[in-house]
């Protein structure tokens, strides 16, 4: 009787590793590992019997890529395949497990048929074809090469500077690969670059290393570069390619001489108007070119911190229109040539897990197939037990949004708090949920979620909620979803909300309380401060202002003569006064002893508007006259920062109180020599701003 080949079968997944279990076990005797360290040990001690590997990627303690580079390093690989069997279908993990050693990748969900034949392929393949494997593990061997050079520059890199990775460069790399592929196809003047293509497109990761010597505040800069900024910024291709000459690690290594050209003049022109050294032409090296157009491309259709992504239309119609700079004509027929390609990888980026509802058709379809164990439908109905047991028991909304088909999912529970569908098709658009969340909300929400990156995930906002007829404060904490740890490949995101709006107005009342006088209710000195220094710093061009300073006339003489409780009651009546006198927008302090002040959005001539709110708090406490002495300061013209203008107004105040009291000063340069004593007010440094790199720099 024919031995039966062994299977190992390597999941996190208890219900997916039972799926595979259930295809295969007819043909084959199924070995099971929950992790990927469990595994390496079942290599360990049955490596000669096992014939296959089905590997998932993401899992626990190890993963799949862990698991490929530990066999690739023992060998293994030369006598066991592997199969890689996973729901990330981005085309960097494909070739990522491409480049380990795998064997082949199926995505999930998979036809069941497919897999009994690849599986049957692939055992057949590797008992029957050893030369073949030679073939194999000697190009892996090579890869394994280059990937460790890769990894000793770039810790060469590390110790220069910790920068970030992301998906910029794994998006050349694959740009790259296309480009040169083409190149090579439709130009036998370069046929001979087929075999480098590896080589180049690992090389081309590096193109931006010199960044790292450019000022975070260049770097990180959201705004137009200036042209001082600018020539620093162009410094870091001759930096990255300084640096790479400078490497002690494998310095005449091919891999660091690409690199090294690639770094100098990735932004060289073929018209000789690049940089750094104005090369012109086929001067221009050309893994250099390819590369330079691999950047500008994928600068243009990725988000950036100063930018938004454009569409791919857009983005070849810049590109072939000269916006971004000349480039060879033969490679922009190859750009040409690969765009749908492009176009492919790009809506790739915006899908997303299939949600609740397609897996449960899925999952229905399996079992209409009869191809379904007991087990595996147990583990199933499990699942969803657990799910909906928790989502009802935490008394939370709970959502979830998928990206590809534009849903948002709200548990049973959240649903019926809501007054809503738990399943919204285009959420942005629909009148319901709009009900419940203005739009506005619902825009910074998901720009905050956004803002999140695999570092940091979690993110959490506070929001008004229309809930029963009753607007309520609740808090939000959600994170994005990615495919992989991809930030650039947005799937959606799951998240719930919770009712703190008691919790809320306690909060809220706590910081008004902190920042407001006891007595009077208003803005105490360094409340006041704060907010009318963020409206000048908010102002948009052409808003005026004005700041009124005042103190009630010969308050000591009445606090004295009548007691300290009716010097308190003057100084509520002044504030209510105030109050009276100005709109909810305007800013109103006591800012010490019976000292006042009044900050407001006004015409540029703000003479009728400080008439009337002086004439409003002369009045009189209990037959008490209550009048006051004013000194007014005017921006743009008196300045911009709180403290040039409360300084202006003092000098006016006192040019007020010489004039007899009881009167308001407007002030003017008259008045600079005015004897003042302006309080102290401590300084605040103003943030920086932070990158402008439009079409890659």
């Amino acid at each position: 009787m024919r031995k039966r080949s062994q299977i190992l079968i390597v999941d996190d997944s208890e219900l997916n590793r039972s799926m595979l279990a259930d295809i295969l076990y007819k043909e084959y005797d199924v070995l099971e590992a929950e992790n990927g360290r469990e595994a390496i040990a079942m290599l360990q001690e049955h490596e000669h019997e096992i014939s296959l590997m089905l590997l998932d990627i993401v899992m626990p303690e190890m993963d799949g890529f862990e698991v490929l580079a530990v066999m690739g390093k023992n060998k293994w690989l030369e006598s066991i395949p592997v199969i890689i069997i996973s729901a990330e279908s981005a085309s960097t993990y494909i070739d990522s497990a491409y480049d380990l050693g795998a064997t082949e990748y199926i995505s999930r969900p998979f036809d069941p048929k497919a897999v009994q034949r690849r599986v049957g392929n692939t055992v057949l393949l590797y008992s029957k074809q050893k030369m073949l494997e030679n073939m194999v593990t000697n190009q892996m061997l090579d890869k394994e090469k280059s990937n460790l050079i890769m990894v000793e520059v770039l810790s060469h890199i590390v110790e220069f500077r910790n920068g970030e990775s992301g998906m910029h460069v794994l998006n050349i790399r694959s740009i790259t690969k296309m480009l040169l592929a083409q190149l090579c196809r439709i130009s036998d003047q370069y046929s001979a670059i087929q075999p480098r293509i590896p080589l180049i497109a690992n090389a081309s990761a590096l193109h931006d290393i010199g960044k790292i010597s450019i000022s975070e505040s260049i770097l990180n800069k959201p705004g137009k570069l200036t042209p001082e900024e600018w020539l620093i910024m162009k410094t870091h291709s001759e930096a990255g390619a300084n640096i790479l000459e400078s490497t002690r690690y494998y310095p005449h290594e091919e891999l660091v001489s690409v690199a090294r050209d690639i770094c100098r003049w990735h932004h060289e022109r073929y018209d000789g108007k690049g940089y750094p050294d104005g090369l012109v032409g086929d001067d221009i090296p050309i893994e250099a070119q390819v590369v330079a157009l691999a950047d500008v491309y994928d600068a243009l259709t990725h988000k950036r911190v100063y930018k938004e992504a454009l569409p791919h239309e857009v983005s070849m119609r810049m590109i072939f229109d000269g916006e971004c700079g000349a480039f060879n004509p033969l490679l922009l027929q190859c750009l040409a040539d690969i765009g749908p390609q492009l176009e492919k990888e790009l809506k790739l980026k915006s899908l997303g897990h299939a949600s609740k509802d397609e897996m449960i058709d899925v999952t229905r379809s399996m079992m209409q197939s009869g191809n379904v164990s007991n087990r595996t439908l147990a583990l199933l109905e499990q699942e969803r037990i657990k799910y909906q047991f928790f989502a009802d028991l935490s008394r939370e909304i709970q959502f979830e949004y998928t990206a590809h088909t534009d849903t948002l999912m709200l548990s049973e529970w959240g649903a019926s708090q809501l007054g809503l569908p738990s399943f919204i098709e285009n959420p942005n658009g629909n009148p319901e949920l709009l009900r419940v969340m203005v739009r506005r909300d619902m825009e910074s929400l998901r720009n905050l979620i956004l803002s999140a990156s695999p570092k940091d995930p979690k993110v959490s906002g506070h929001y008004l909620l229309n809930v029963n007829g009753t607007r309520r404060w609740h808090k939000f904490l959600a994170r994005p979803l990615w495919l992989g740890n991809d930030a650039d490949i947005f799937t959606g995101f799951i998240g719930k909300c919770i009712d703190v709006h008691d919790e809320r107005l306690k909060m809220d009342r706590l910081i008004e309380q902190a920042n407001t006088d006891a007595l009077t209710g208003l803005y105490h000195r360094k409340a006041a401060r704060k907010v009318v220094q963020e409206a000048l710093d908010e102002a948009e061009s052409g808003m005026c202002f004005t700041l009124m300073l005042f103190d009630l006339d010969f308050f000591k003489h009445a606090n004295d003569h009548y007691g300290h409780l009716f010097g308190d009651e003057l100084l509520q009546e002044t504030a209510r006064r105030m109050l009276g006198a100005v709109r909810d927008v305007d800013i109103t302090a006591r800012i010490g002893g019976d000292e006042f002040l009044i900050f407001i959005e006004s015409p540029l001539d703000s003479t009728p508007a400080v008439e009337r709110i002086f004439s409003s708090l002369r009045c009189t406490c209990k037959g008490h006259p209550i009048t006051v002495s004013m000194g007014v300061a005017r921006a743009p013209q008196d300045g911009m920062q709180f403290d040039e203008l409360f300084h202006c107004a003092d000098r006016a105040l006192y040019a007020a109180k010489q004039r007899g009291r009881n009167c308001y000063c407007l002030y003017d340069d008259s008045m600079a020599g005015q004897l003042s004593v302006p309080s102290e007010i401590p300084s605040e440094e103003a943030g920086g701003q932070s990158p402008d790199q439009a079409c890659g720099q």
